[in-house]
């Protein structure tokens, strides 16, 4: 057990205490935004990802924003609309949305902590991972659709599925 796991088990955290404890020790660039919320900047293979991670206490719920940069033009928007709904069908946890106004595409996921509980470590650390990953396999679809003229079926192509067990 690593010394951060063991500082976990020793008290009852805040759940944005966890996320700036695991930032630090992974030397994420992160910025406290506030006691409920914090904000980090995670960088993937094909762009660096925003990452706000926000706790409600009124519904006791972990939210988790990843955003990057997209600026579709109008047109397109039906066939992004489309690879989104795709890209979609295939998260199990989380999903896509596009904030037009502000150009962004959003990962979004909560984690529900009712009834007093709490966040570990390894929760957040899948969290944060499984919407880096994420937005890394469908950031080419989306591209093909936007800027290629892609089909959102033959874009989806691209998206590479996960692997399970081990080589």
């Amino acid at each position: 057990m690593s010394t951060v796991e063991q500082d976990f088990l020793s008290e009852d955290l805040h759940p944005i205490d966890i996320v700036e404890t695991l930032a630090e020790s992974h030397d994420w660039d992160f910025d406290r935004v506030g006691d409920d919320q914090i904000a980090m900047a995670i960088e993937g293979s094909w762009r660096t990802y925003s990452l706000t991670l926000a706790w409600s206490g009124h519904d006791e719920t972990l939210r988790m924003i990843c955003a990057f940069d997209l600026d579709p033009e109008t047109e397109r928007l039906p066939a992004l609309y489309e690879a989104m709904g795709r890209a979609n069908d295939k998260c199990w946890a989380g999903a896509f949305t596009l904030w037009l106004e502000q150009k962004l595409m959003v990962f979004r996921y909560g984690l529900i902590l009712s009834g007093g509980a709490s966040a570990s470590a390894e929760q957040i650390i899948e969290m944060v991972r499984n919407a880096v990953t994420t937005s890394e396999r469908f950031f080419p679809a989306f591209q093909l659709v936007l800027w290629s003229g892609e089909t959102p079926e033959k874009a989806m192509q691209v998206a590479m599925t996960e692997a399970y067990g081990r080589a």
